[in-house]
């Protein structure tokens, strides 16, 4: 089956509009998360760390530079991910849709490239 990445966007500026409706996100989240186990979806998933929190390792001809920051400058960034395995690309986007209902936020749907067969 193939696997998708299911990617949060949003803004650290203000991700929810008060520690209620994070609080009731969280919990909405928690509860797609064990229907997506229950269900064998699940692979994996995890909230991330504030973008100001990421570094980038590049290595240009053969020469290594870490930088502070998100490789991107944007006001919006990835907050969090789940990894899914499922049927088809339909499948994936119906559960996108739960995962954006329950977490608030656009959810961005990418299939992960096949396994080369051995």
């Amino acid at each position: 089956m193939p696997q998708y990445l299911l990617a949060v966007h949003g803004s650290e500026d203000s991700p929810y509009a008060s520690p209620e409706q994070m609080q009731q996100a969280f919990d909405a989240v928690d509860a797609l998360n064990a229907e997506l186990m229950a269900s064998g979806a699940w692979v994996f998933a995890g909230g991330l760390m504030p973008a100001s929190t990421a570094q980038v390792v590049s290595s240009r001809d053969g020469v290594i530079q870490r930088t502070d920051g998100p490789f991107l400058e944007s006001k919006e960034h990835i907050g969090g991910f789940w990894v899914i395995n499922v049927g088809d690309e339909a499948e994936a986007l119906r559960l996108a849709e739960q995962c954006s209902i329950a977490c608030m936020n656009p959810v961005e749907v990418r299939p992960f490239q096949p396994e080369p067969e051995a």
